[in-house]
C-alpha cells in the first residue's frame, strides 16, 4: 500500500492554482484588447447602418455618429469616405486594412444610380444617409 504524503498534495495544488490565474490573465487580456478593436466596431457600424436603412422611408435624412469608428479609421490609413460603402444591398465598413464587415439590408433602396445618397457628413464625425424616393 503506497502513502501519500502531505507535502506533495500541496505542491500539485498550488501548481493547479497558479496555472489557472495565468489562464484567466490571459484570457481577460485578450478580452480587454479585442473589446475596442476595428473588427467590433466594423461589425457593429454595418449593422446599424443596414438597421437603420431598412426601417427607412423615402424623404429621411439620417445623421449616424460614428466618431469612434473613423477616428479608428483614419489611425489605420484610411480614409472618411473610404470607410462606408453601400453596393447593391450590402453595406460594407472598412476600418482597418485587412479586413471589413458587410451585412445586408432588405429594403428596396438605390444608393448605386444616385437616388440615394450617403456621405461623410461635415464634422467628419459620423455619416449622413439622405434616403430618396
Amino acid at each position: 500500500m503506497i502513502k501519500a504524503r502531505k507535502g506533495n498534495i500541496l505542491t500539485e495544488n498550488v501548481i493547479f492554482i497558479v496555472l489557472n490565474l495565468v489562464f484567466i490573465a490571459i484570457l481577460l487580456v485578450f478580452i480587454f484588447l479585442k473589446a475596442g478593436s476595428a473588427a467590433v466596431l466594423e461589425e457593429k457600424y454595418a449593422k446599424q447602418i443596414a438597421l437603420a436603412i431598412d426601417s427607412a422611408e423615402p424623404g429621411m435624412v439620417i445623421h449616424l455618429n460614428m466618431q469612434d469608428a473613423l477616428s479608428t479609421a483614419k489611425s489605420n490609413g484610411i480614409q472618411p469616405v473610404a470607410a462606408v460603402r453601400i453596393i447593391g444591398n450590402v453595406v460594407t465598413v472598412k476600418l482597418r486594412d485587412n479586413g471589413g464587415y458587410s451585412y445586408s439590408f432588405f429594403n428596396n433602396l438605390n444608393f448605386d444610380n444616385g437616388i440615394s445618397k450617403y456621405h461623410p457628413d461635415e464634422t467628419s464625425t459620423g455619416f449622413v444617409f439622405i434616403i430618396g424616393g
